[in-house]
């Protein structure tokens, strides 16, 4: 699919993030409340505005959550955008009416896009859990025995997802190692960020669904940041799994990308070493060819890129993900956020935690910029981009970002 021409002259740049192929949702916030908008070109387009004086359908997009729109489901998600599409078109008779309506992006605040109603996170990245697992168990024994069978993952604490920009503080925990004789309570000195992507499900489900269905079901995806204390979750992981290693903080982009706007980049799961079990059984293209990386800037310093890779690296799709999340009947609720699992290629460049970039801390990462990495330092500012390329145009889904503050004394 080539660009879509808007009369916005900003979204028809081939580099902008928000041409008319993409208009992701969001929520905003101008000084006159929080509430829905559209990512065009350089601007936000006041959906709660616009719902004011019937320009788009009532949604609830004055209430300062995409909740209530996600639960109109897929029918209301696709003629909404078929509106928006018409009202920025190139040549559309609506201009003069929607113009006022658009305010800079530059002078709003990005809030929270949806309320968070369950977080479950996973471990679905063969590469990533190839690499971890070589660290700890050796290459012969890396993959768990049922990794191969079923999308690993634990759930997590909605309370405790944030928008990008909010700054993060470095967790205190349980740290045991060699160098104690004892458990100790200490801020964490192996603070780490993983590549993740979210898919934000929009239905509800009450029983088991189908990985059809459960496509169907998911609203749009962001980029995800899944901070990790490595120190405090290798002490506290057995038997149970991650717990406070993972309660300090999920980082989220602000802008939710549909899936209708993904649509052209779908791509396959890798070939499968061991048959899937019928409920998770490839049934097309699941997965998105969707370029990632994370970038790091150290206080005081500059921005460099430490990491890319692509989403299409991943062992299982959102869609197999949440099949497998409900086949127990766990019921699956509108708001409810399921992150990817670290994304890491093949190479050394494209790992998406430190834990695989220093390889445990065995092997720093050296900065272009002077300095080295084994794990987050405090003033540390940690940004993820993403983009989907296509004929002229991306689609982008806005910075991940978040600063690492030092631990707060109690």
């Amino acid at each position: 699919m080539p660009l879509m021409r808007s009369w916005v002259d900003s979204a028809n740049d081939p580099a902008a993030e928000f041409p008319l192929n993409n208009l992701p949702y969001g929520i905003f916030d101008d000084g006159r409340g929080a509430r829905a908008g559209v990512a065009i070109g350089d601007f936000v387009f006041d959906l709660g505005g616009a719902e004011a004086v019937s320009m788009v359908p009532a949604h609830g997009f004055r209430d300062g959550s995409l909740n209530g729109f996600m639960a109109e489901g897929p029918d209301a998600w696709a003629r909404l955008r078929n509106t928006l599409t018409g009202l920025f078109a190139e040549g559309s008779q609506a201009e003069a009416q929607v113009a006022p309506l658009l305010i800079p992006r530059d002078r709003v605040t990005m809030r929270m896009p949806f309320q968070v109603t369950e977080y479950t996170d996973f471990y679905a990245g063969r590469h990533h859990a190839t690499n971890v697992g070589t660290m700890f168990r050796g290459a012969e024994n890396a993959l768990p025995p049922n990794w191969l069978h079923m999308p690993i993952g634990y759930n997590g604490r909605a309370s405790s997802v944030v928008v990008s920009g909010t700054d993060i503080r470095r967790p205190t925990g349980q740290l045991k190692g060699p160098e104690f004789e004892a458990p100790i309570l200490a801020p964490s000195r192996r603070f780490d960020l993983e590549l993740e992507m979210g898919a934000v499900v929009g239905q509800p489900s009450y029983g088991p669904v189908s990985v059809d269905r459960a496509d169907a079901m998911i609203f749009g995806y962001v980029l995800l940041n899944d901070w990790s204390a490595r120190d405090i979750q290798a002490w506290e992981y057995q038997p149970l799994g991650p717990f406070q290693a993972k309660a300090t903080a999920t980082s989220i982009s602000p802008w939710v990308v549909t899936k209708a706007a993904l649509e052209p980049f779908r791509c396959a799961t890798p070939p499968r070493e061991v048959p899937l079990l019928p409920h998770l059984a490839d049934t097309g293209p699941m997965l998105y060819d969707i370029d990632l990386e994370v970038a790091i800037t150290p206080e005081g310093g500059r921005e460099e890129v430490i990491a890319r890779t692509n989403y299409r690296e991943m062992y299982y799709s959102s869609a197999q993900q949440l099949a497998h999340h409900a086949s127990s009947g766990c019921p699956m609720r509108v708001g409810d956020l399921l992150g990817s699992g670290t994304i890491s290629g093949p190479e050394k460049g494209n790992r998406g935690s430190l834990l695989e970039l220093s390889w445990g801390g065995k092997e720093p990462l050296e900065l272009e910029q002077g300095g080295t990495r084994t794990f987050l330092e405090d003033g540390d500012r940690l940004t993820l981009r993403g983009g989907a390329e296509g004929d002229g145009y991306r689609i982008g889904f806005g910075d991940c970002t978040g600063r690492v503050l030092p631990t707060l004394k109690g």
